[in-house]
């Protein structure tokens, strides 16, 4: 089978896209390795929420190993740490293939550390060093959040020679700040005695949460100059991240590490599931389409732009000019980047929490019932 027409053309443009999605039943029935063979996936990333949703809804695929935790005294925190590393580690030997052929770049999947530790820099440290052992897979990525408390375990994880996906990024000015986590965690690295070579980094920027959080703004306003707005901040948001993510390969800082090996930070776009439905469903992809980044869609995303996605090429370089503009004439109506940004942090950061406390319920009650 040849993979949908819009899918190759993403590829082949440079565009790494990867499965924002994981259950047992698609490692257990080929369905993973039939969308890596058949629709040009390339990695996988999971939160918390996508785990409770897998084990909520695929309960037989979970059943067995469940009850062997349940006889054995497992608690609810140690069970979810098996079925989920368990399932990252299998996705992981299902995407070796890409690992390999891809010079390591790309056949990565991601894990998260507990949300909890959005604020609590040397557990998630800790933990994040944990996951990477316990996975045990060279492709691997440990998540951790783009927070004030998560900069400085970016840092140490990094120094430690671990893979990370940097996740929950929404204002540019915090990105600078990843890079300069990531930079800072590659030098330790190299005096550490690492090659830097075998450290990855992806640095997630979420897209969709952004043109919700300001169309709600604007459509509170009832202008029309409001209403012309409507649906361009993400978009802009995210090219000005790529736009900085390019400037900053430039830097006699960057340079002296890629000399020894390391690999830039690619920006990945998560969120890109269009939740205004007056919006095109392929959006943040085909307009987001650049070399050198990588887009995790949702499944009936990566369906939406298999179907009827119509890719036009780079879209992204030499927009920065313009994506500037679209925030300036929103900070002119009053609406802060700054303060949208910290809010959306602080919201993803609950939401993955109450997905982790509604996976420990789920869990604790199937243990339960074992």
């Amino acid at each position: 089978m040849s993979a949908p027409k819009p899918l190759l053309e993403l590829t082949e443009l440079g565009v790494s896209i990867w499965l924002d999605d994981l259950d047992r039943n698609r490692l257990e029935t080929g369905g993973l390795a039939d969308l890596v063979a058949n629709r040009c996936v390339r990695g996988v990333t999971t939160n918390p929420s996508i785990f409770e949703k897998a084990i909520s809804s695929g309960a037989a695929a979970y059943a067995a190993d469940l009850a062997t935790l349940t006889a054995s005294g497992a608690d609810t925190d140690t069970a979810i740490r098996r079925l989920t590393t368990d399932d990252v580690r299998a996705a992981c030997d299902v995407l070796r293939e890409v690992y390999d052929s891809s010079d390591h770049v790309d056949g990565r999947v991601s894990i998260e550390v507990d949300p909890r530790l959005a604020d609590d820099t040397e557990t998630t440290i800790a933990q994040a060093l944990e996951l990477w052992a316990t996975v045990d897979r060279p492709n691997a990525l440990i998540k951790i959040p783009a927070t004030r408390a998560g900069l400085p375990a970016i840092t140490a994880a990094i120094a430690a020679g671990v893979s990370v996906n940097v996740t929950l990024i929404f204002a540019v000015e915090r990105y600078l700040e990843v890079v300069g986590a990531y930079e800072e965690g590659l030098r330790q690295a190299a005096g550490n005695g690492h090659d830097l070579a075998t450290i990855h980094s992806v640095a997630s920027f979420f897209v969709s949460r952004v043109d919700v959080a300001i169309d709600a703004r604007l459509d509170a306003m009832g202008t029309d100059e409001a209403a012309a707005l409507r649906g361009r901040a993400a978009i802009a948001n995210a090219r000005l991240a790529w736009a900085a993510h390019r400037e900053s390969l430039s830097s006699p800082s960057w340079q002296a590490l890629a000399a020894q090996g390391a690999h830039p930070q690619r920006p990945l776009w998560a969120s890109t599931g269009v939740k205004d439905p007056a919006y095109d469903d392929t959006r943040y992809v085909v307009d987001l389409a650049v070399d050198g980044c990588v887009n995790t869609m949702p499944e009936p995303t990566l369906d939406a732009v298999a179907d009827h996605g119509t890719v036009r090429g780079d879209t992204v370089t030499g927009t920065a000019d313009a994506s500037a503009v679209v925030w300036q004439q929103l900070e002119a109506l009053g609406i802060s980047e700054a303060a949208v940004c910290a809010e959306l942090e602080a919201e993803g950061v609950q939401k993955f929490i109450d997905a982790w406390e509604q996976l420990r319920a789920t869990v604790a009650t199937a243990m339960g019932a074992a």
